[in-house]
């Protein structure tokens, strides 16, 4: 922080698979996107004092040319209007919605604003509710021997 001077604020882009990457095909991704948040939300309260916020935006997957290419390498047998179909409405949680590039930009320019003054340490999921609703897979408590006490 140059002195004299204070307040500002620092946009971070996380992902929506670093917050539910259970199975991830892309492990170093999920965890790299994982590792923004957490950055995020421990410069928050440090920084804070100086009056600069620091919040990150965690999208859920565009169509974009990369996505798709990354799909295609994960799914060869797949055409790109199947994988462009996944990503728009399979994995769309808000009915005929679709999350475009203009939505995460405006949720970047509602951070930077004035209008989040008083929001800090924030990981704005843009996932039209994918997260909401995913479980974890628990394990069974129940031992091997069918006993129902798991023994150690």
């Amino acid at each position: 922080m140059a002195p004299g001077r204070r307040g500002g604020s620092i946009l971070c882009t996380a992902s929506v698979i670093g917050v539910l990457s259970y199975g991830s095909p892309i492990l170093a991704y999920a965890i790299f996107k994982a590792t923004v948040v957490a950055a995020v939300r421990a410069s928050a309260g440090p920084l804070a004092r100086d009056r600069v916020r620091v919040n990150a935006i965690s999208p859920h997957a565009i169509a974009t040319p990369l996505t798709v290419r990354s799909m295609a390498e994960m799914f060869p047998d797949a055409g790109e209007d199947a994988l462009v179909r996944v990503v728009e409405r399979d994995w769309s949680e808000l009915d005929g919605t679709v999350l475009a590039v203009e939505d995460v930009a405006r949720a970047a320019l509602y951070l930077a604003s004035d209008e989040a003054r008083y929001v800090t340490g924030h990981n704005l999921l843009l996932d039209g509710g994918f997260t909401a609703h995913k479980g974890v897979s628990m394990p069974s408590l129940e031992a091997e021997d069918g006993s129902g006490v798991r023994r150690q």
